[in-house]
């Protein structure tokens, strides 16, 4: 259905190579052993190959991290918060210096296209640019105080050690939306990232210690911790993690959410995502087929926005299949460094055995299948597929699972009513979109009574948020909010104060004692 990009892929040692060029580049101290030897296994989806294995933190390594940020958290949170967004300031100057080596790394180690690595190192400068700014904005507000000589207020401090955990798709972008925010609210940090992708993780820190370095910054401020399930839970256990902000399955959701709650901390949820894209007559077919396509296929379907349901009406449903098909054979699958490539592997084989499975109950419930299939690139150990469009006869159980690969279900409709509900059908909820040129439909899709996601579009596909916007979703998505607008208040604690500078002392609501 595509075609192959490079007739060969590049060679481990061509690949260690560039590893370890990226993290010389930006300062990254780290002993990089061999691929038998204990540790975090660094595995490229590239060639399926192990490249380098890191060291794994204990558990006794990651019950210190997070004391060195409670006690960097008693000096941070004092820190004027211009002082503190200065810090930022500095990281994102050096992620603009050293933008080529870090996408190089997240090309390495999560299989994206280069284009899709530098646009998520751009995001990380985006959001440390909106954090400086940010610095400045904390604000709180004053309220009409209903006793005489009273002043009543709210106010915004600094909440603790922020826990991330964050996913192998976005193995920095995630990281940067919460610390960025996060320093200049006066938190402090603990990471621990994805096990498929510690690589991209030694160099941000290393970025980031830099910074502190550069602008007189406490270490501290912000920590790193590598390994499994083990190392993940003291985040989540842990009193000391004021917030925890987690990104992953929504498996993994189930359990996170109970614990912190047991320990009554706070919790920021960004979970699994179904989205949906409902295409009506009133379309530019041309326009939403490029938003289609990129939103389906982009990053092998790999994206918490991936879109995975097509709802179309019935009257040009044949048309826009007939589209993306034919859109879908004129993209390049292989290698993801190669230029003109515009879609790289599955992260690994249960990737691809996901899809499989996927697939064949689609077509076991009725569905068409039309691609799907797997791309010989001459080494077996990697995994990369030609993205799949099926035709559904309905709703269907595997309609409503996510499946991280490119599968894109397509369902029809008759009338607007109908389209929404089908929308609104599955568990998740994170995007969502309409393609229409009428204005009555766009509105009524963004409405209370249309789009029941935390992101509802019109005109673009599901995927490629900006930060400037709050980034989250409702039901099985979590109903988390990272990056921009007003995420920032969950980093935060809130305080309301009455001042009373007069010289008597009224009570709230009239009330008399004494």
């Amino acid at each position: 259905m595509t075609t192959v990009v490079t007739s060969a892929l590049p060679t481990s040692d061509a690949l260690r190579a560039r590893v370890r060029d990226a993290l010389a580049a930006v300062g990254a101290r780290v002993d990089l052993g061999e691929p038998n030897a204990g540790g975090v296994t660094a595995s490229t989806p590239i060639n399926g190959d192990v490249l380098f294995t890191v060291p794994e933190s204990t558990v006794e390594q990651a019950d210190e991290a997070i004391a060195q940020a409670a006690e960097a958290f008693t000096a941070w949170r004092l820190t004027p918060a211009p002082v503190r967004g200065a810090l930022v300031a500095r990281l994102g100057r050096l992620l603009v210096e050293h933008k080529a080596d870090l996408a190089t790394l997240v090309t390495i180690e999560a299989g994206k296209i280069t284009s899709e690595a530098l646009g998520e190192v751009q995001e990380m400068i985006d959001i440390c640019d909106f954090a400086v700014g940010l610095s400045r904005q904390l604000y709180g507000r004053t309220i009409a105080s209903e006793r005489p000589g009273h002043r009543l207020m709210e106010t915004w401090h600094p909440l603790g050690v922020v826990g991330v955990i964050t996913a192998f798709n976005f193995p920095v972008a995630v990281w940067s939306w919460n610390t960025a925010i996060a320093l200049v609210c006066g938190d402090t940090v603990v990471w621990k990232p994805s096990e498929l992708t510690p690589l991209t993780a030694i160099a941000c820190q290393a970025l980031l210690e830099r910074a502190c370095a550069d602008v007189g910054a406490p270490a501290g401020v912000s920590r790193l911790i590598q390994g499994g399930r083990e190392v993940g839970e003291r985040l989540v256990d842990d009193p000391r993690v004021a917030l925890l902000s987690a990104t992953g399955s929504v498996r993994m959701g189930r359990e996170v959410g109970p614990r912190v709650a047991q320990r009554f901390g706070k919790v920021l949820l960004e979970l699994g995502g179904n989205n949906a894209a409902i295409v009506t007559p009133a379309a530019d077919l041309d326009l939403a087929v490029r938003g289609i396509v990129f939103s389906a296929a982009g990053t092998a379907g790999q994206r918490c926005t991936t879109l995975r349901r097509l709802i179309v009406h019935s009257s040009i449903a044949d048309d826009v299949v007939s589209r993306i098909v034919s859109a879908y054979r004129q993209l390049p699958v292989g290698d993801p460094l190669a230029d003109g490539t515009l879609v790289g592997p599955l992260i690994h084989e249960t990737a691809y055995r996901d899809m499989v499975g996927a697939l064949q109950q689609a077509g076991a419930e009725g569905g068409e299948v039309l691609g799907g299939e797997r791309v010989d690139v001459g080494d077996e150990g990697a995994f990369y597929v030609t993205p799949a469009v099926v035709r559904m006869p309905g709703q269907s159980e595997v309609v409503h699972l996510e499946t991280f690969a490119p599968i894109l279900y397509v369902l029809t409709y008759d009338s607007l009513d109908e389209a929404i509900a089908l929308n609104n059908a599955v568990p998740q909820g994170l995007s969502s979109a309409i393609f229409t040129l009428d204005l009555r439909e766009a509105e009524r899709f963004c409405s209370a009574e249309g789009s029941d996601c935390g992101i509802a579009n019109v005109n673009i596909g599901t995927s490629g948020a900006e930060i400037g916007g709050a980034f989250g979703g409702e039901k099985e998505t979590g109903g988390g909010r990272e990056s921009g607008s007003d995420a920032w208040k969950a980093y935060m604690r809130r305080a309301t104060n009455t001042v009373n500078y007069s010289a008597d002392l009224p009570l709230a609501q009239g009330v008399h004692f004494g």
